[in-house]
């Protein structure tokens, strides 16, 4: 069984993953899922990724999952730890060099302004799930949005990238231009929205189970 790295986007937590987090242990599977210290205004990169590394411990088999602004910090863990797979879930994808502040306009990211943050985030989610989690969100003031990736380039390190289907923030036609432009090679899409692990956990399970025992796509 592998141990699951799951690591949250901008603004929030190791909470965003209860739900997934179930249906993985729940098969036998190890989870880790840390919150990142976004609201430490001296935090950077090497903060974050120590935060990861702690948290694993001496755990191996690593499967490590970004999700959203999560996939600045997760390949640098995976390329860290020498995880058996990187998982960048309808995430942002660094260039080396660039800070995540010029991201969004290195890769014309334009926001859909008619639609309210909840739509962007959160269709699909259950009602009770969406009303919790507002009361899980963190201010994100951390000092990486202005640093640098520090890779030089793509860790050596398996690689998938899921888009979902949904996605009302960053759109499928957005991210399957970026992961094809960053990574090479078009990503895998599942059902759900921007938060899938909320909106469709034990699909999302399923995926991550699969990829155990199939081949990468870089």
């Amino acid at each position: 069984m592998a141990t699951f790295v799951l690591i949250h986007g901008g603004g929030g937590s190791a909470w965003d993953f209860h739900l997934l987090e179930a249906e993985l242990t729940g098969r036998g599977h190890d989870v880790v899922a840390v919150n990142l210290p976004i609201e430490d205004e001296k935090a950077g990169f090497p903060e974050h990724v120590d935060a990861v590394v702690n948290a694993i411990g001496d755990r191996g088999d690593l499967v490590v999952v970004g999700h959203s602004y999560g996939g600045f910090t997760a390949p640098i863990v995976a390329g860290k730890l020498s995880a058996r797979l990187l998982v960048m879930l309808t995430a942002m994808i660094p260039k080396p060099g660039e800070s995540p502040g010029d991201w969004w306009g290195n890769t014309g990211f334009k926001s859909d302004e008619t639609l309210s943050e909840e739509e962007q985030f959160y269709n699909g989610v259950p009602a009770d799930i969406v009303a919790e989690a507002g009361s899980h969100a963190r201010n994100q003031v951390s000092a990486e949005w202005g640093q640098p990736w520090p890779l030089e380039k793509w860790p050596d390190v398996p690689t998938k990238a899921l888009i979902a289907r949904e996605d009302q923030f960053f759109t499928p036609e957005f991210l399957r231009r970026v992961v094809q432009d960053r990574l090479g090679f078009a990503p895998d899409e599942i059902d759900g929205s921007h938060s899938v692990p909320l909106s469709h956990p034990k699909l999302l399970a399923d995926r991550l189970e699969s990829y155990l025992t199939s081949g990468p796509s870089a």
